[in-house]
């Protein structure tokens, strides 16, 4: 067993050692702590040793073992002597998390919940395989790639105004769609507007007064009245993305030798940031992300569509706007002060959303004063949160902090101690009505299967990476 220092009270340590060029900073508490894989650690150790990082390596509080980097793990390249790589980002490439506000409240929503639940359903195309809403050709889908969320936009899928309140205004910059391959091409084209499977999910929820940590701030994020009704949507880039990674992440593996990187687990290939590979991969990966961008605004266009029909109310009477849209599979070039200087870093996300502190150049104006929106989906029994970041979390971990609960337990063995029905049931008995593509996929994501969402929580508030604003209660929930 590795030995894990106690670095402060919510910090634990591992101490370079061996081929490791960084220390490994994990962000926990004495509870989860306890109950963290040793396959995390490895993971963690394993990342420590790649060329080019700059300061640690850090893992968030709802770290779990992953491909490649620990799901939940945060590192930070120098531009000119670092690496990327797609096990550090993820097979679904700008997974991430979108968070709709509503001028309904619960005792609007709870006589129509199940009309509401199977209407969206119907709407937002779940599961493996499904096919979107809007299929592209050729040319409107190069449009996707390069556009992101300004090409739902100009097609009028989607509000302008919701650019504002998303992580790189919903677009990110130098994708290249030449670089796409026809198979690539051929997973994404027909998936906009579609859901897909795993944990990813839609979710009717509710924000009582009493879960408010901070009246000012949830005001500002747009949840401003008690009991008040909110949707969130997870998803990302679908097979598009995850046909991306596969293909670099064979072209890293060749090419390694050449440039001279070795790492101790070939899911950990990498390319030079500044070589052909690694420009041609960052390119193809903004491709898949701005995709996820549009596929996520195209899901909430058919989330208002169906409000309106439900509720009989026009989209403004509604209400419904964007409080944030955010990454959590990612790498983006960002400028983070390290020991007193500006330096522009290449920051790897894979499962860690970011949450940038106050005052922050990319935040909208209402959201200088509190700090970025971070949304925290936990199970789909337990709810979500909306935290925000601090200035803390700009030198702790490169602005960055967990983005859910984080599993502790296998598909398969979540399935083998309930089945989709009796969860079904048991979620019916706590006013919860799910709607999903199969029981087993239900039975995958019980509770159980999860961390303890408040533990993740306060493990995020005491490590200084960000402070809760409300908690949310599922009420309704569609998934793959």
């Amino acid at each position: 067993m590795v030995e894990l220092n106690r670095y402060s009270s919510n910090i634990w340590e591992i101490s370079p050692n061996g081929d490791m060029n960084v220390p490994v900073h994990i962000y926990s508490n004495t509870k989860l702590i306890e109950d963290l894989d040793q396959g995390v650690i490895n993971q963690a150790m394993n990342v420590a040793t790649l060329p080019g990082l700059v300061k640690k390596v850090s893992v968030m509080p709802d770290g779990h073992w992953g491909y490649g980097f620990p799901i939940g793990g945060v590192a930070a390249m120098d531009v000119e002597e670092g690496v990327i790589s797609p096990g550090g980002i993820g097979f679904d490439i700008n997974c991430g998390m979108r968070l709709i506000r509503t001028n309904l409240v619960y005792e609007e929503v709870k006589p129509k919940l199940r009309e509401l639940v199977d209407e969206l359903f119907r709407a937002v195309p779940t599961g493996v395989g499904t096919k979107g809403t809007h299929p592209l050709n050729d040319s409107q889908f190069d449009e996707v790639m390069t556009g992101g969320v300004d090409w739902v936009i100009d097609n009028n899928l989607g509000w302008k105004a919701d650019k504002a309140f998303m992580e790189e205004q919903g677009k990110i910059e130098g994708a290249n769609p030449d670089l796409i391959s026809k198979k690539a091409r051929s997973r994404g084209r027909n998936q906009l507007g579609t859901l897909g499977s795993g944990n990813h999910f839609l979710e009717v929820q509710v924000a009582h007064k009493s879960n408010v940590h901070d009246i000012e701030a949830a005001n500002a994020f747009g949840v401003d009245k008690d009991q008040q009704v909110v949707v969130m949507i997870h998803c990302g880039s679908r097979g598009f993305g995850h046909q991306i990674a596969s293909e670099h992440l064979r072209k890293f593996l060749d090419v390694m030798p050449h440039y001279g990187i070795k790492v101790r687990d070939k899911e950990l290939a990498a390319a030079p940031i500044k070589s052909r590979e690694g420009e041609d991969y960052f390119a193809a990966m903004a491709c898949a992300a701005n995709m996820a961008f549009a596929n996520r605004a195209i899901i909430m266009n058919q989330t208002r569509k169906v409000f309106s029909k439900i509720f009989k109310m026009d989209q403004d009477e509604l209400g419904m706007s964007l409080t944030y849209d955010v990454c959590h599979n990612i790498a983006k070039f960002e400028d983070h002060l390290v020991d007193g200087e500006k330096r522009n870093v290449l920051v790897h996300r894979k499962g860690a959303t970011r949450a940038f502190g106050p005052n922050q150049k990319d935040l909208a104006p209402q959201y200088k004063k509190y700090g970025q929106p971070v949304i925290i989906g936990g199970s789909m029994e337990t709810g979500s949160y909306i935290l925000a970041g601090t200035d803390k979390s700009m030198t702790e971990a490169f602005g960055s902090s967990a983005h859910g609960s984080g599993r502790t337990m296998s598909r398969s063995k979540a399935k083998k101690q309930i089945t989709g029905e009796e969860l079904y049931k048991q979620m019916l008995d706590k006013g919860i009505y799910v709607k999903g593509a199969s029981w087993k996929g239900l039975a995958e994501e019980a509770g159980f299967a999860y961390k303890e969402l408040a533990e993740v929580v306060k493990a995020c508030e005491d490590g200084n990476l960000a402070r809760p604003i409300v908690q949310l209660r599922p009420i309704g929930n569609i998934k793959g």
